[in-house]
Parts: C-alpha cells; sequence; structure tokens
C-alpha cells in the first residue's frame, strides 16, 4: 500500500478529522509564501516583511504598511485549489469537522468550507478603529495613501501583526476541534510559527498525518509523513 492508499484508508476509518494548514496550502493557488525559497523573504524590500507587518510599523509608518499590504497581501483573484476543494468536500460528507488555518486569503470559505478557524485573521474583514464600520478587501484594495472612514477613523485589516495576540475565541475553537477529533492532518506549514504551531499538541489520537514539501519538527511523531504538493496529494483522496 503506497502513502496515498494509506492516507485515504486513514480517513475512512476515522470519524472526525481536523486539517490544520499554513501557507503551502494557498501558494497552489498563486498566493506567495513568506519562508519558501520564493517566498517574500527573498525578495527585495526597504524593511524586510517582518518589518512591514508588524503592529510597531503599521502605526509608526502607515502608508509604507499599506503600499506593501496592497501590492502583496491583497491577492484577490485567488481561486481555491485542488486542496480547498477537497477539505470543503470532506466537510460535506461529514468526514472533516473543522479546518484551523494561518492563512488569512479566506480561500477554505470561498471553495465552502463552513467551520474555519482562522488563526491569524483575515484580509476580507476590514474595520474602522474609530466607529467600528466594515470594509472588504476590495475597498482596501482600491484605496490610494492610508484609508479613513467616513468618520475619519483609521481603517486597520482584521489581521494579527507580528506584536499582536490571536483572537483567544479563535483559539478556543481551534483547541476544541484538534482535541476532539480522531485524525489531525497537518498540510503545508513548517509548523515554525508560534503560537500557532503549538496548537498540535492538544491533539490525542492516533492518526497524525503531515503533507509537506520539506521536513518539519512533527515529522517524527506522525503516523505517517507524505512529502509532496499538499494539492496533488489530497485530489486523490476518494471518499
Amino acid at each position: 500500500m503506497d502513502k496515498t492508499e494509506k492516507l485515504n484508508q486513514m480517513i475512512k476509518e476515522a470519524e472526525s478529522v481536523v486539517f490544520f494548514g499554513g501557507a503551502g496550502v494557498s501558494t497552489e493557488s498563486g498566493i506567495p509564501d513568506f519562508r519558501s525559497v520564493d517566498g517574500l523573504y527573498n525578495q527585495k524590500y526597504d524593511f524586510p516583511p517582518e518589518t512591514i507587518l508588524s503592529d510597531d510599523f503599521f502605526y509608526g509608518k502607515t502608508e509604507e504598511f499599506y503600499r506593501f499590504y496592497r501590492d502583496k497581501m491583497l491577492c484577490l483573484d485567488a481561486k481555491p485549489n485542488a486542496a480547498h476543494l477537497k477539505l470543503a468536500e470532506l466537510e460535506k460528507a461529514g468526514k472533516l469537522t473543522a479546518v484551523v488555518t494561518q492563512n488569512i486569503d479566506g480561500l477554505h470559505q470561498m471553495a465552502g468550507s463552513k467551520r474555519v478557524y482562522e488563526l491569524h485573521g483575515s484580509v476580507h474583514r476590514n474595520y474602522c478603529q474609530k466607529c467600528g464600520k466594515n470594509f472588504d478587501a476590495r475597498f482596501m484594495l482600491n484605496s490610494t495613501g492610508v484609508p479613513h472612514c467616513e468618520c475619519g477613523g483609521l481603517i486597520k485589516p482584521d489581521v494579527v501583526l507580528y506584536g499582536e495576540s490571536l483572537d483567544q475565541n479563535v483559539i478556543n475553537g481551534a483547541v476544541r476541534a484538534i482535541a476532539s477529533c480522531d485524525m489531525l492532518i497537518i498540510g503545508g506549514t513548517s509548523l515554525a510559527v508560534y503560537p500557532a504551531a503549538g496548537l498540535i499538541n492538544y491533539y490525542r489520537g492516533n492518526k497524525l498525518v503531515i503533507i509537506n514539501l520539506s521536513a518539519t519538527a512533527a515529522d517524527s511523531s506522525a503516523d505517517l509523513v507524505i512529502e509532496g504538493k499538499i494539492g496533488e496529494v489530497l485530489s486523490k483522496i476518494k471518499l
């Protein structure tokens, strides 16, 4: 039995599957990854992405932040790929109970997934810091300079910047989902970003699967490790 067949068998036998995903899930949709060879770290900017995407930078150099944000973070023409679509299909079939994602692109919801815990927020939610009015991602993309609400308040993306805390309600939901599932699939993440990566420690089952292009810190404790593109691997799953 090859690894894909084994994965298929494990999913069939599982009662509740949770998927924990990172940037590698979205790179197949054309969204750049921070840490890969072709990612944002290897492109040239006046400041490194981690500096730009910090709360200090947002409030200190807001216009510079938005120049980068519109250029690199708002990939609004991206479409769900085979991984997003298969996960939505697994949820609809009653196998998948939740998606826990580090991505902010909203592609899981676009593919049809209903229960998605967005650990780092979403570019599709933006709010006025003064009156609380909401603005969509298209508004942000088409804005210029520093976007302000009609009330004069600064508009901020609902994404977790470096230096900010994760939303406790989202964390609690993700922890409950991971702790209660009997199969956890980790895909498209190096498990290097904390505190998000630490959530997998709540898993107590014996069906831990890791699908990634490179090795991760959790490989040694996994029941199945598949090196490959997440979309290509999941697209072979037959319910």
